[in-house]
């Protein structure tokens, strides 16, 4: 079965909804035969982080409220977050554009460690206050899962992956897909938003099966037989 995840490294409810499938996931029998592949989306693709500026300012600002609400938002998404056991801490968030990030986590796709890249994003991002939106802090991130901090940063600074982000992109308008995180399960059902892990574990149970029918034979010739009950 194919997975394909679109979000973005700065979307609170992308790291929520990634816990509750990986809960659901986890609890899936033929969990090992599921492949997962991260797509790109940018909320703010024209984003210009003001150095300094708070996440709570930033959040209202985007949003046309007075910081005060920005920051009530903060707190509401960080008691979302504890419950699927997630310490997030705005107050140190530095506010990034992804553009790169996204392109860091292609890099590391190609190397076989995308999964591990989503989750070091998250976290550097949410509960550790790193600047994401920088290409020093992005290398090292991408040396801590084990790969070349040089080639991550020749790769940032080369716009090698930036196509593919696009790309990405391009393939969300063709779906539709209007906010993240969006689930596409073998390009034939879409789960869109943190949904509780039942309703992941109810879709993988699902797809799973029309992919896998259990089928019983068709009678071509019914004729004289033995059963337990005896002979016709």
């Amino acid at each position: 079965m194919k997975v394909e995840i679109w979000s973005d490294v700065v979307c609170p409810f992308c790291y929520v909804g990634k816990r509750k499938f990986e809960q659901a996931l986890g609890e899936f029998a033929h969990r090992d035969d599921v492949q997962i592949e991260w797509k790109s989306f940018e909320l703010t693709p024209d984003f210009q982080p003001i150095p300094g500026e708070s996440i709570h300012a930033s959040l209202a600002k985007k949003k046309g409220v007075p910081e005060a609400e920005g920051r009530r938002m903060s707190d509401y998404m960080t008691q979302v977050a504890k419950e699927v056991g997630l310490d997030y801490n705005f107050d140190k968030t530095i506010p990034a554009n992804t553009f790169l990030a996204h392109q860091l986590i292609h890099f590391a796709a190609h190397h076989g460690q995308q999964g591990a890249m989503k989750e070091r994003l998250f976290a550097a991002y949410y509960l550790e206050g790193q600047n994401i939106g920088e290409i020093d802090t992005l290398a090292k991130l991408a040396a801590e899962i084990g790969l070349s901090a040089d080639e991550a940063r020749h790769a940032l600074l080369a716009s090698t992956y930036a196509d593919e982000v696009r790309r990405d992109e391009y393939e969300a308008q063709q779906i539709q897909v209007r906010g993240v995180p969006f689930f596409v399960f073998d390009d034939k059902y879409a789960v869109s938003g943190a949904q509780p892990s039942e309703v992941f574990a109810e879709v993988l149970g699902t797809v799973w099966a029309e992919a896998h029918p259990k089928t019983q034979p068709t009678v071509l010739a019914d004729g004289p037989a033995c059963g337990p009950e005896g002979c016709d």
